[in-house]
């Protein structure tokens, strides 16, 4: 099950909400929901195409790896590891996505909560305003600043109260797998059934 903001203590599959994507300069939305805490593996698929495979081993409740389910992608890759991915859901320009977090920038919005308060919060909630940054050549040399003194508490309009209410659980947008649905898609990617993983086994495992 997914968790609330203030429950986060801060360590898939399409649908019809859509990835917020994040842009050069300045970026802002509002969050909404609660957030799905989760470990993910990127396992090379048909075509070179990277798909994310969440590990098992990792209790989406109690943020803790206590290893309760089978998890096959250590089976199939004892060397592989998994990363940080935890996922929430925004409003942003009169839509609700899903947002993929930066681990960086969800640290910082941690800290700016103990002053801020809960930034899901309907009534008195803020909009999260930070700028990303590129700090060298590499797709990866990238910083996200938040800027807290720009994270004004605001009610929600009537138009974002409307997309508020049908705000799904993140359980519901990104459900988990099962072990037995990874391990089909395992053995479809490793070619031991099929040379074609099925696109409607790996929507399952779509990170949004």
């Amino acid at each position: 099950m997914a968790i609330k903001f203030n429950q986060h203590k801060g360590a898939a599959q399409k649908n019809s909400v859509t990835a917020y994507q994040y842009r050069d300069g300045d970026n802002s939305f509002r969050l909404v929901g609660d957030i799905l805490a989760r470990y993910v593996y990127w396992i090379k698929g048909e075509n070179e195409k990277d798909i994310p495979l969440e590990c098992l081993s990792f209790d989406r409740d109690k943020e803790t790896f206590n290893n309760k389910e089978k998890d096959w992608v250590r089976e199939y890759y004892p060397d592989l590891k998994c990363g940080w991915s935890y996922a929430t859901q925004c409003i942003d320009g009169g839509n609700v996505k899903v947002v993929n977090l930066k681990k960086k920038l969800w640290e910082q919005i941690i800290t700016a909560a103990e002053d801020l308060g809960d930034p899901t919060d309907p009534s008195t909630g803020w909009d999260v305003k930070f700028r990303r940054v590129k700090t060298g050549p590499l797709p990866y040399n990238v910083e996200y600043q938040l800027q807290p003194l720009k994270c004004s508490s605001r009610a929600l309009t009537d138009e974002e109260m409307s997309l508020y209410e049908a705000v799904k659980s993140m359980d519901e947008v990104m459900p988990r797998p099962t072990p037995d649905a990874q391990k089909e898609l395992l053995d479809r990617v490793r070619g031991a059934n099929s040379t074609e993983v099925d696109e409607t086994l790996e929507k399952e495992f779509q990170v949004g």
